[in-house]
Parts: structure tokens; sequence; C-alpha cells
């Protein structure tokens, strides 16, 4: 359950934070593109920034909920939800966040599209099907795909509820990021598939 209270003052250092938090996460990641170093697994300067920013979240939802817009406005909304996708590290937290986004979608204060975006995350890290098709991997040809989708054959429809854009158009969009930031597949996939899933129960997304 989402909590609004808070005072203008608490409101402003609340919005500041979040969106410096977003910043330092976007800032190292830009920094590991230029590098080239971004997509060889999960650099662990990107790992610290995702920790530490979770961490912090987690502080924030135990003192006020979700900070969604009519609390921090949209900026900072949308701030907390990036750092909130991003902490793969920290199963608990995400899936906290994404009950308190439940709840915020039904009080109009959460945009549903990040609502299917962070289910699907949260799907796809727990070995479930996501329902959107908004995760993306290397697949065993070497190419950009969608993660396992849960009914694929509606998964149109269901992206159309939400105004999202056909699963093919996604795709492209995708596989033309990934390139212009000289991404390659893996040169071993199957066992960059085991390595992945020893982390996620590392972490404990899965048993």
């Amino acid at each position: 359950m989402t909590r609004a209270s808070s005072s203008p003052a608490s409101a402003s250092a609340l919005q500041s934070k979040l969106i410096a938090m977003a910043a330092e996460d976007q800032r190292v990641r830009a920094e590991l593109v230029a590098e080239g170093t971004l997509f060889d697994g999960y650099h662990p300067r990107m790992a610290e920034v995702h920790h530490r920013n979770a961490r912090r979240l987690a502080a924030i939802m135990d003192e006020v909920g979700w900070p969604g817009r009519v609390l921090v406005g949209q900026d900072a909304a949308d701030a907390a939800w990036l750092v909130l996708q991003h902490g793969i590290g920290d199963p608990p937290v995400m899936r906290r966040g994404l009950a308190l986004l439940r709840d915020a979608v039904a009080m109009g204060d959460v945009s549903p599209v990040q609502l299917a975006m962070l289910e699907d995350r949260v799907r796809t890290y727990s070995g479930l099907p996501q329902l959107y098709g908004t995760q993306f991997d290397w697949d065993e040809r070497g190419e950009m795909s969608p993660r396992p989708i849960e009914d694929p054959a509606s998964v149109d429809e269901r992206r159309r509820a939400l105004g999202l854009e056909p699963l093919a158009e996604k795709l492209q969009e995708v596989r033309e990021e990934i390139a212009r930031a000289g991404a390659r597949p893996p040169e071993e996939p199957e066992r960059r598939r085991r390595e992945i899933d020893a982390w996620e129960r590392s972490v404990g997304w899965h048993d």
C-alpha cells in the first residue's frame, strides 16, 4: 500500500535523492558502454551501483511506501522505477516494489506499462515466462530475442491493452539499440546461460 503523507520539504529532498540515484545509474552505464565493457557479464561497478541504490530504495519504501508521482512528481517517480528495475541482485526489494506498484497502479499513481515491465522482469528472473514481452536476451542462435513468453500468440493483444507497440516492432528497436552500443552475442551461449542461472540462484531468485 502506498503512503503519500509527507511535508513539501521532505518530498523535495526525496525527489532530489531519487533523481540522483537514477543519474548515477545512468552515468556509470554510459561509462561502461564507452569502455565497451557493459555487456561483458554483470559488471562489478554496475552491480555495486544497483545494490547500493536498491538498499536506499528499500529504506524509502519503509518510510513512505511507493514514491509515486503524487508524492514526488513524475521525474522522481520514474527515477524510483528505474532504480527498482535495476535492483536485480536484491530479489526481496524487487518483489516488494512489485507489490507496491500493483497497489499504486490501482490508485492511478503509476503507469500500467511500468508495472508490466517490472512484472515481466521479476517473472523472468524467477524462472517464469513473461507476460508482455518486455525482457530480451541473446538466444541460442546469437540473436537478441524476447525471453520466454506465456501464451505468445496473445502477447500483442496484451501489449496493445497497455498502449505498447507490437512485439516485432519493439524487437527491431532493441536489436538496433544493441548494435549501436556495440554489443556482441556471447561466444559460448550455453556456458553463459549456466552462469546466469547460477547467479540467479546465488542471490535468491529461484532454487
